[in-house]
């Protein structure tokens, strides 16, 4: 390399790009700098340094922004483009190093020390000039990226120097790469780095050859995704990377290690991930474990709530959002309290048992709120495949956990309360008994080391405080009504439904309808003829709904600007809601022969029945009438047996039977009926048609009946009883064996209410029945 004189030129800082001497290459110039220098270029020689920017995200570099060594060349061509760019044709010269950096007149310049390389070619020159050429057109083989013509070109240069730029400008290399080149003077070691340079290129070319080879062998003709991550995959092996699966497997591992599981959980999800990190990412069975995985790792199984036990806060909850069912919250606060005192009491497993509407479930919700815990609910009405509670195999296609475990990912801690919603109405077929399943769930013994089929590993249940809903608990199997504390919501008096209603249900309708308290006021006086004359129910929804109708109206005579305030009371109410649709007080309006007041529990509460004997010249015939079930009819037959063995003492004949055919009709035929409680009420029907002596009509009763007129216990003496009170009836005949059951009546219920327990069916008639038989 031999130096020539000094120069002094401007200078144009290039960013991402590098010019070796010899080239030709256009250059679009923006910059107002660059600009400037390029003009004072065109002014004196057309000669201009350029050199590259360190930092490409510099606008205005200075001289610690650009490297020393660059390229002396000449513009051969300058053009003005729309945009303002001005585009450029420059040769290379030479070599130039910046001995000095000046700042002149808005362009920057520089004095420049000007290098030659020499043409002399000694032995060791053209040995490295071969096997440049050599390696160049191995490389150019490999790549299909250079053209022959370009091969040809620089096998015909004479320079050595010359040559080593040529080739190093065709090369994929780094900037910082053909910088050093350019700062090698040396043309013997230049030739020596440009042939390391491409040795390196041939390698990887042919490494790639070998891995695209690879994957070829591996995939199927028509795959071309398989073949796009197979050779991910191999290019990843060879460079060592912990990347795709492999960076996957490493985060799954983190997350079973911080799950909290139980050690065996912990081995299998472990063992399971080894599985997944061999199976091809492609393979059905891969998609499989990794939701199998992701099942494991989401599920909680140390994470907890703490508890509130404070009894006050809880309380104050509870009332806060219901009104009455007092028994319901004093066994929550007992609950607290124990727990406050004893630290690790398991979790009840209550069941709340009573017709729809009385709050069940939104009183579950609240005994979450009041104890600080999450709240999950599942509905189980209509379930009747086992594998909805303890899950599929993982051998079937789609399986997935049962709804226990989706319930317990779905509250993210250990002890939720844990609603299972309409527990009476899963049902059984071919695929298994669900309600078997619950046995587990349910069971404080068993509920610590509960397996789902798909989890397979167990899963402790204990520290969930599970609650259940049922309607009528004659449809739970009995050993899973065993595992539950039976908490029984008879329904609601007319005083309590007047008092949510004016408390609850009316503020959130006014609020849901966009009402104020001062547009829209319904008097006492209203709501109670609401529940009487609009609804007939044991809870208070159809009660909302009437509320709801109300506010609708209301919001339509004010918006029509009829008025700007609704006020109604009992006399205007008609106009709201229109006629009345039922009849307050269902007892008989007058004493009748031959027809009795008996008193039903249904699965929406408690009701009245009225029942009617009638006699017809025939021959002994008994006809029941009414839809009534096997149970009730045999309870008709029972009480006609009674009758006739007690002929003689009712002064009856002893051939009536002979003589008449009797019909007992319980009206709503509609309506399926059935039980053995209306045993006592037929009898009475009987007695009454056969001697010609009325009922009274204020009196109802309940009772099963024996052959020999003893007087059974029954069950639904609260529900019943508050029917009677909403029908107007004023005493009650019931068996003595309930007389116990009195204390559960509510007091408002219970003031207004006359019982009279039984043992006998003489008892009966002598309280029910009027004057002597005619």
């Amino acid at each position: 390399m031999t130096k020539q004189k000094e120069a002094f030129v401007p200078l144009l800082p290039l960013r991402g790009m590098l010019v070796f001497p010899t080239m030709v290459l256009h250059l679009d110039v923006g910059r107002e700098q660059s600009v400037q220098a390029l003009e004072q270029a065109m002014l004196t020689d057309h000669l201009i340094f350029l050199t590259t920017q360190k930092d490409t995200a510099i606008d205005e570099p200075g001289e610690e922004d650009i490297y020393r060594v660059g390229t002396l060349t000449k513009v051969k061509q300058m053009l003005k483009l729309p945009n303002g760019t001005i585009r450029v044709l420059v040769e290379g010269l030479s070599r130039a190093k910046m001995k000095s950096y000046l700042v002149k007149d808005d362009f920057a310049a520089a004095t420049l020390e000007l290098f030659e390389d020499d043409t002399e070619k000694d032995v060791e020159i053209q040995a490295l000039m071969r096997t440049m050429l050599q390696y160049f057109e191995q490389y150019i083989k490999l790549s299909k990226k250079i053209s022959a013509e370009t091969f040809a070109t620089v096998a015909d240069m004479e320079e050595p120097g010359r040559m080593a730029d040529i080739v190093a400008s065709h090369l994929p290399l780094k900037l910082q790469d053909k910088q050093d080149i350019l700062e090698t003077f040396d043309v013997n070691e230049r030739l020596s780095n440009v042939i390391e340079i491409i040795h390196n290129e041939k390698e990887v070319l042919d490494l790639e050859k070998k891995i695209g080879q690879r994957v070829k062998q591996s995939m199927e003709r028509t795959q071309k995704e398989y073949y796009l991550r197979e050779q991910m995959k191999a290019i990843q092996k060879e460079l060592g990377e912990k990347e795709g699966k492999a960076g996957e497997v490493a985060e799954l591992t983190e997350k079973i290690e911080n799950a909290g599981m139980t050690e065996l959980a912990k081995m299998t999800a472990l063992r399971e991930l080894d599985r997944y990190e061999k199976v091809p990412a492609t393979s059905a069975e891969s998609a499989v474990i990794r939701n199998y995985l992701d099942w494991l790792v989401s599920l909680p199984w140390t994470k907890a709530t703490k508890d509130d036990l404070s009894i006050h806060k809880a309380e104050k909850i509870l009332e806060r959002d219901h009104y009455g069912l007092q028994h319901v919250k004093e066994r929550v606060l007992e609950f607290l309290a124990v727990k406050q005192l004893t630290k690790s009491l398991r979790s009840p497993i209550l069941c709340l048992a009573g017709p729809p509407g009385v709050g069940k479930t939104s009183l579950a919700r609240s005994i979450a709120e009041s104890m600080g815990r999450h709240f999950v609910r599942i509905s189980l009405g209509g379930v009747r495949d086992e594998s909805e509670i303890r899950g599929h195999r993982r051998t079937y296609v789609g399986a997935m956990p049962g709804r226990i475990i989706q319930g317990m990912k779905k509250a993210g801690t250990v002890n939720p309360v844990f609603l299972l919603d309409e527990i009476d109405k899963m049902s059984n077929d071919f695929r298994g008994d669900p309600s078997s399943a619950m046995l587990e769930v349910l069971d404080p013994e068993q509920n610590r080391t509960f397996s789902d089929h798909y989890i397979e590993e167990t899963y402790d249940l204990s520290k969930v405080m599970f609650i259940a809903t049922a309607n009528d608990l004659g449809t739970i199997p009995g050993p899973l009504r065993d595992r539950m504390e039976i908490i029984t919501i008879a329904g609601y008096t007319e005083l309590e439904k007047i008092h949510i209603a004016k408390d609850h249900l009316l503020p959130k309708q006014i609020e849901e309808h966009g009402l104020t308290r001062s547009q829209l006021q319904i008097k006492e006086d209203a709501v109670k003829a609401i529940v009487r004359y609009y609804t007939r129910e044991a809870g208070v929804r159809e009660l909302e709904r009437q509320l709801a109708s109300i506010c609708r109206k209301a919001a339509k005579i004010i918006v029509a600007g009829e008025r700007k305030r609704v006020i109604v009371t009992e006399k205007n109410l008609e106009e709201l809601l229109g006629k009345k649709k039922y009849r307050y007080g269902q007892a008989e309006l007058e004493d009748q022969v031959g027809v009795a007041t008996g008193l039903a529990y249904t699965t929406v509460g408690g009701d009245t029945l009225q029942i009617e004997v009638s006699l017809t010249p025939g021959k002994g015939k008994l006809i029941l009438t009414g839809k009534l079930g096997d149970v009730m009819k045999e309870s008709a037959q029972a009480a006609f047996s009674y009758v006739r063995s007690k002929a003689e003492e009712l002064k009856l004949p002893n051939d009536f039977y002979e003589k008449y055919d009797v019909h007992i009709h319980v009206p709503e035929g509609a309506v399926p009926k059935d039980g053995p409680s209306a045993g006592i009420t037929i009898a009475t029907a009987l007695v009454s048609a056969l001697t010609g002596r009325p009922i009274r009509r204020e009196v109802g009763m309940t009772g099963e009946i024996t052959l020999r007129g003893r007087v059974l216990p029954i069950g639904g003496l609260k529900e019943k009883s508050m029917s009677a009170h909403r029908a107007g009836l004023t005493t009650i005949i019931l068996p003595k064996d309930n007389e116990k059951d009195i204390d559960e009546i509510p007091d408002s219920v219970k003031s207004d209410l006359t019982f009279i327990p039984v043992t006998h069916m003489d008892e009966v008639l002598g309280k029910a029945l009027m004057g002597e038989a005619k």
